[in-house]
């Protein structure tokens, strides 16, 4: 019976593991119905009055807010005329007129943010943000760790020396001390901004287990039949060792995926993520300090919530397919 299929058996008794694999695979199909546009692709658009409230709490709050601030009596200006009066009378006019005339939603699912976007539509939005940088920042790492792992760990001399100077670089400044002075000196924000400061900065954890895997294999009984042989460096890399070192590399890879979501979002948190024309989980909580002072809190509820659900089930997925792929369980 091969690793996978025990691997399977396994998996399917642990049902924690079953569940939060369910919750991971909803999120990816918001994502994927997100980048698609089937769903929440409008969430750019102004729907609902400013910091609309979620609809279990009303919307009277609102207007009686709305209208109390533009019936109130002017303040006294001391002599002094303020030039932005004429424009905010007319911003305060056009927004009573909307709360009137019902061009805009006075109430939402889960409320609206300042500029009157939905936040479910945002929080989804966010979702497919996330993973794509996780996933695809995940993916650049594994590829780096595996590569130069198995390179210093299969060849070892001054190559082994090499990758372990290079290594010892990277991990003698703090994660993310590096990964913020990078993404200050690019000062370029976006999504593949992000995918390759992150994937280009962790992949020395996947290089210590994979050099580990190398070094323990390439002296197996299997391999030094290969050479016998007359496989090749490349095929005994490949063919040989990687099969029986993949289940690190998967479990390192879904490790990776929840870290570098949470990179994200304290990149995006810290105004060094995403460009302003995306949302993310980040950016609906940098929006959070203004929104608190208000009283409104429904978007950093939000944010928080699918944030949680989503990290929470990423990491009992992979505590559950790691316990699955343990060879020493066998």
């Amino acid at each position: 019976m091969s690793l996978w299929t025990l691997a399977w058996q396994r998996l399917r008794r642990d049902r924690v593991g079953l569940a939060s694999g369910a919750i991971v695979l909803l999120f990816v199909a918001l994502a994927a119905a997100s980048a698609t546009g089937w769903v929440a692709g409008d969430w750019a658009d102004e729907v609902a009055v400013s910091y609309a409230p979620p609809a279990f709490l009303g919307s009277a709050s609102v207007q009686e807010d709305s209208e109390s601030k533009n019936t109130a009596e002017p303040q006294e200006d001391y002599g002094v005329a303020d030039p932005l009066a004429p424009e905010l009378a007319e911003i305060r006019a056009t927004l009573v007129a909307q709360v009137h005339s019902g061009a805009r939603q006075q109430s939402l699912l889960l409320g609206a943010d300042k500029w009157g976007r939905d936040v479910v539509k945002k929080a989804i939005k966010g979702t497919e943000t996330s993973l794509v940088v996780g996933l695809a920042a995940a993916t650049l790492a594994a590829f780096l760790g595996t590569l130069f792992g198995a390179l210093a760990g299969y060849y070892g001399g001054w190559v082994d020396d090499f990758f372990n100077w290079l290594y010892s670089v990277f991990t003698s400044i703090p994660y993310l001390l590096l990964v913020l002075a990078i993404a200050a000196v690019l000062n370029q924000k976006g999504i593949l901004t992000v995918v390759l400061i992150l994937g280009l900065t962790g992949w020395t954890g996947i290089f210590r287990l994979i050099r580990a895997e190398y070094l323990k294999h390439k002296v197996r009984e299997y391999v030094l039949a290969a050479d016998a042989v007359g496989a090749s460096h490349a095929r005994r890399m490949l063919a040989h060792i990687l099969p029986n070192a993949s289940h690190v590399v998967l479990v390192q890879l879904s490790l990776h995926v929840v870290l570098f979501m949470k990179s994200e979002v304290i990149l995006s948190f810290l105004g060094f993520g995403v460009g302003v024309d995306t949302v993310s989980w980040g950016s609906m909580l940098a929006e959070a300090p203004s929104e608190l002072i208000l009283g409104t809190w429904w978007q950093i509820a939000a944010a928080t919530a699918a944030m949680a659900l989503a990290v929470t089930a990423f990491s009992l997925f992979t505590d559950a397919v790691r316990d699955a792929l343990d060879p020493r369980l066998q």
